[in-house]
């Protein structure tokens, strides 16, 4: 299984983007599917995560309300909306996938043991 992420650029403070992560060589329809990020020198931590059906999702609390997450199982990927992007926005983001929807996405141990893994997209605010 390959998770392709993509959509990352250079945008302004205020701004938007949208990364889209689709995998191939097998359906995730049955995963959770999610994002995570790292800044230069700090730790990855979670973003964002939906359930396999797409019908509860999760963020952590210095996105909410900016970001949103969707998926379409038709087309094996999920998306990231980011609304009124900050500076303090800019990181990699990874997306990645497991069958549990849970706290092993945000919880003390999050982003541990995740099924897949897809290389990252740069993302980079300017104030």
């Amino acid at each position: 299984v390959q998770l392709q992420a993509s959509g990352g650029g250079l945008v302004q403070a205020g701004g938007s983007l949208r990364l889209s992560c689709a995998a191939s060589g097998r359906t995730l329809s049955s995963y959770a599917m999610g994002w995570f990020r790292q800044a230069p020198g700090k730790e990855r931590e979670f973003v964002a995560v939906i359930r396999r059906s797409g019908g509860t999702t999760y963020y952590a609390g210095s996105v909410k309300g900016r970001f949103t997450i969707s998926r379409d199982n038709a087309k094996n990927t999920v998306y990231l909306q980011m609304d009124s992007l900050k500076p303090e926005d800019t990181a990699v983001y990874y997306c990645a996938a497991d069958l549990t929807f849970g706290s092993n996405w945000w919880g003390p141990r999050s982003g541990s043991g995740m099924d897949y893994w897809g290389k990252g997209t740069q993302v980079t605010v300017s104030s």
